[in-house]
């Protein structure tokens, strides 16, 4: 009896608790959207009401304050380069760990693994002495290489397991019988079959780059290499913030991302599991 209980009202009790979680999330999204449309008094009076009329006023000050179209380019020009880096350096490193099967190769992977659980904010201050003599300062390469590097980690594990669970390696020794290199090799042969997890990649590389505070912060001293999330901090004040005229801002940042994400959510769970199946 107890059973069919639990079958009766275990569902719904389910999805009720879920629709409530839901909701719960969605209300800072949502006090976030309708703020944007309201005048600071309306927003301190009413914080959850909806606003009277649709004002973009408040947008329009955003897109001149923090200068806009500049800073999403500097932001994509960083995103598209660090992605593009992670990518293709993260493919040919894990090839190598994964078809060459040396002691050596196995430690230099656990090595790698071993990056994934020490936070790089532990090596800042070598790390700014390194950007510093290099002459990147306030260059935007220097975000996208210190992007590459913290970002190949995950990369680089993604890739292995897929190399092992997803490529055939009969494949590669056919092409090796038909004289072809290894570098020949892998880029007609192994890197087209990792559609699935290069999907997965750049998905999850593009939010960590994207939404990056520290690099810029450290790195980008000048306005005009600004990225959005700067920006979005110049207006911050030291003792009060008008919310009227951050969350545009906030939203103006993050909408690309959204669109971004949207589009290519679907290929998340694929290119996961399909790395997955043999580690």
């Amino acid at each position: 009896m107890s059973s069919k209980l639990v079958r009766k009202w275990g569902n719904p009790l389910f999805e009720l608790c879920m629709i409530v979680a839901a909701v719960i999330t969605f209300i800072p999204i949502y006090y976030l959207i309708v703020t944007t449309f309201k005048t600071p008094e309306d927003a301190t009076l009413f914080p959850l009401a909806l606003p009277s009329s649709l004002n973009f006023a408040n947008y329009m000050e955003a897109w001149t304050t923090m200068q806009y179209p500049r800073v999403f380019l500097n932001t994509l020009i960083v995103t598209v380069t660090s992605v593009l880096g992670i990518v293709l350096f993260s493919s040919m490193a894990a090839y190598s760990l994964a078809r060459r099967n040396h002691a050596f190769n196995r430690f230099l992977f656990m090595f790698f693994l071993a990056g994934m659980m020490v936070p790089f904010q532990m090596g800042l201050v070598n790390l700014y002495k390194l950007i510093n003599a290099l002459g990147l300062m306030d260059h935007l390469a220097a975000v996208t290489v210190v992007n590459i590097g913290t970002g190949s980690i995950i990369a680089i594990f993604l890739f292995h397991s897929f190399f092992l669970s997803s490529v055939p390696i009969e494949l590669e020794e056919a092409a090796f019988i038909d004289g072809c290199s290894v570098f020949k090799t892998f880029w007609l042969i192994a890197f087209p079959l990792l559609k699935p997890v290069i999907a997965t990649v750049v998905i999850l590389s593009t939010l960590n780059v994207w939404n990056d505070f520290m690099n810029p912060l450290l790195f980008l001293q000048s306005r005009d290499n600004n990225v959005i999330l700067l920006e979005v901090f110049r207006n911050v004040g030291q003792f009060s913030v008008d919310w009227t005229s951050l969350f545009p801002m906030l939203l103006m940042g993050v909408a690309p991302l959204m669109i971004f994400y949207l589009a290519m959510q679907k290929y998340i769970i694929k290119g996961v599991a399909a790395g997955a199946l043999k580690g």
